[in-house]
């Protein structure tokens, strides 16, 4: 079975990395990574794949972030031109970014069969570009790969069973990533207190935001009187918070560059909890045992929230004060809840399509 795997970011090489393995040590399969270029990242350069073990992308299509329906059409017709040539039997997508919708669409458009890994996801905000991404890509697969019964639920309350796809709950991919690359971090090169919280600041919701993204670097600076905050900063962010006054003097208050995803293992395995807007984190917090607090509205891993590990908080200093008292005062929950799986999501996945 020939699969062409269609990736935009450098979170969905990550997760593809554990199922790349699996098709790799499976004759019945032969895969081609197609990279459509949407999020240029500095740090997937050779070492990125090399420490990873991720293999390289046998096409680059080069299209760079720009508007959502131009850069969405443009790799719309570059992923068309690489399906006709390769004539696969199924055209793998990963999440919710414009990526992942184009690929889905150029397959469904050119009667390939569609799979999509972290189907059923919902944050129920449709103002969201990744809520509108991971909808209709759901609507057009064949091979619904959720990572939850939640994610499943989802799907069954919206008709998806009248469809002429298949679902399947095979836990989360990010799980089989976790388990792989826990033992292989790498400690970033930084001074780190002994006891700290993680926090990461990237979403446009709240960098865009000045009035939002003042409240939370404030909130930063006072948690960090409290206990040290660690915050790896995105060069674009850093710009924004160049004129704050917050942190400045406060040795406390930790701004690191980026990191690697290594690198983040560790800090997360060594964290007291993590502060985020990101999707990703949240999840490797539970992963590592470690409480999240989201700072934003909603999110898409809403099982998180709904047994106490994570705790929407948004901008609002009250909320992030509170949830961080309540898990810190409260460090022993059981995270004994086997919620996405036991590690072994890329075999099912593959199994499925053998089926």
């Amino acid at each position: 079975m020939k699969v062409v795997t269609v990736l935009g970011a450098r979170p969905q090489f990550i997760k593809a990395a554990a199922l790349s393995r699996a098709i790799k040590s499976d004759t019945a399969f032969e895969e081609v990574i197609v990279h459509t270029g949407q999020h240029y990242d500095d740090n997937m350069s050779d070492i990125f794949f090399d420490q990873m073990g991720i293999p390289r992308p046998h096409f680059n299509l080069a299209v760079k972030s720009s508007r959502h329906g131009q850069m969405t059409g443009q790799m719309l017709e570059a992923v068309e031109a690489v399906i006709l040539d390769e004539k696969p039997d199924v055209v793998l997508v990963y999440g919710d970014t414009n990526s992942t919708l184009a690929g889905a669409l150029a397959a469904r458009k050119l009667h390939i069969k569609v799979a999509h890994v972290e189907a059923g996801l919902r944050s129920f905000n449709m103002r969201m570009p990744e809520e509108v991404n991971r909808i209709l890509t759901d609507r057009i697969s064949d091979y619904l790969f959720c990572p939850s019964q939640d994610a499943v639920n989802n799907l069954v309350r919206e008709g998806f069973r009248n469809y002429p796809c298949v679902i399947h709950d095979v836990g989360d991919i990010m799980k089989d990533v976790a388990l792989y690359y826990r033992d292989k971090a790498v400690k970033p090169d930084v001074s780190l207190p002994g006891s700290f919280v993680l926090a990461t600041l990237h979403r446009a919701e709240n960098t865009n935001d000045k009035s939002r993204l003042i409240e939370l670097w404030n909130t930063f600076d006072e948690i960090s009187r409290i206990v040290p905050v660690v915050i790896p900063l995105h060069p674009r962010t850093r710009a924004m918070v160049t004129d704050l006054t917050a942190g400045r003097g406060n040795a406390n208050f930790i701004v690191i560059d980026p990191v690697g995803y290594l690198q983040m293992v560790y800090l997360v395995q060594h964290c007291d909890l993590v502060i985020t807007d990101s999707g990703g984190l949240q999840k490797e917090a539970y992963y590592f045992k470690k409480y999240c607090l989201t700072i934003r509205e909603e999110t898409e891993w809403t099982e998180l929230v709904g047994r106490g590990y994570n705790m929407l908080v948004g901008s609002n200093a009250s909320k992030i004060f509170g949830a961080l008292h309540k898990f810190r005062s409260n460090p022993s929950k059981g995270f004994d809840d086997d919620l996405y799986g036991d590690g072994k999501t890329a075999s099912r996945i593959l199994a499925a399509l053998k089926a």
